[in-house]
């Protein structure tokens, strides 16, 4: 698609409020002269009616989109693919709603407002490539393990329950084992009426959904380990790094690392930027508790696993806790370590300079 030619130079900036099934957007002169608002269908004619009618405007400085990573992925794609600037613009604030309303109109104006104003300065991950595939890997991975030890639960919950005949049967210790054992029942159909038969039918049941689990699992986990060997060979040969933490923070970077402008951005994205909390006799920091929080897990397991493993790792944290810092400060400190060192594998293997 070629953006049609256009009937004035002016230069506009436009603001997009996303949803399902529409895209309300609204237009802006660069001096914050609102043009007009429009809704149009999140399809893919309805994606080049959307830049066909914002180019007829003018010259498209940039266009501001709200949720480039769900509801706006399709169309952040596709106005990327055009050569257009998009900036991802957070949710409008609760007091911006109390003040003047929620409506999509409003939602797309203050949208344009904020990419017109520089407030709105985040470029929006790619979701082209080969880390886009490893995210709905690893998606599916996670979901089946939630799954899975939900069934566990409910297995071993149940054979507390079960009758003496069913219960005694079952003589393993883990819950993985108990599932095992659990495969080999057989209840009588039609029995069921009796509580002994359809404790066996259940319990099979679930030991039958965890095996599936357990394949599925397996499978996604063979898939990824050849998507993140071929994506970040260099960060995979950390220690304490394996194919899940490195799939994570690979996630979390995006496949456009450089829309990340410095080390210190990226760990403030994981969550693990120190912030001050002094106050009178009181020295110290915290870490920012925001960013991304699974990426933050990621961090802190790789930091747990050196602590045991590393000899290096073991040594900082007893020189520094000689030095008055507690546990968890350490703790901090390895994770922001982490951080900076993981950004710039992640440089490397991306091949960002």
């Amino acid at each position: 698609m070629t953006v049609p030619s256009l009937v004035s130079q002016e230069i506009v900036v436009a603001g997009i409020d996303a949803h399902q099934d529409t895209h309300h957007v609204a237009v802006l002169t660069h001096t914050g002269t609102l043009l007009r608002h429009q809704q149009f269908p999140a399809t893919g004619p309805g994606y080049i009616a959307l830049l066909d009618w914002v180019a007829a405007f003018g010259l498209i400085d940039r266009i501001g989109v709200e949720s480039t990573g769900s509801y706006a992925a399709g169309l952040t794609r596709f106005l990327t693919a055009q050569g257009i600037d998009v900036r991802e613009v957070n949710m409008p604030h609760t007091h911006t709603k109390a003040r003047r309303g929620k409506s999509d109109a409003i939602d797309a104006e203050a949208a344009a407002r904020k990419t017109l104003a520089g407030d709105a300065t985040a470029v929006p991950k790619m979701t082209t490539g080969l880390i886009e595939s490893i995210r709905y890997l690893t998606l599916a991975r996670q979901s089946a393990v939630e799954a899975r030890s939900s069934a566990l639960v409910q297995l071993q919950a149940l054979l507390i329950t079960a009758p003496n005949s069913v219960r005694e049967r079952i003589t393993a210790s883990s819950g993985a084992g108990k599932a095992v054992q659990c495969l080999r029942l057989r209840a009588d159909v039609g029995r069921l009426d009796e509580p002994t038969h359809a404790a066996k039918l259940v319990l099979r049941t679930l030991a039958v959904r965890i095996r599936g689990f357990d394949e599925e699992i397996a499978t996604l986990d063979t898939h990824l380990a050849g998507m993140v060997q071929d994506a970040a060979p260099t960060l995979l040969n950390r220690v304490g790094i394996s194919t899940g933490h490195a799939a994570q923070l690979l996630i979390t970077a995006g496949e456009n690392i450089d829309r990340l402008h410095s080390e210190a951005a990226f760990a403030r994205l994981c969550g693990v930027a120190p912030i001050p909390v002094s106050s009178g006799k009181s020295h110290r920091m915290r870490l920012h508790r925001g960013g991304d929080r699974q990426a933050n897990r990621a961090l802190h397991m790789i930091a747990v696993c050196r602590l045991r493993y590393d000899p290096r790792t073991r040594a900082y944290m007893q020189r520094r806790q000689s030095e008055g810092l507690s546990k968890k400060d350490v703790l901090r400190c390895l994770k922001r370590f982490i951080a900076r060192e993981v950004y710039n594998d992640l440089k490397t293997d991306l091949g960002v300079p």
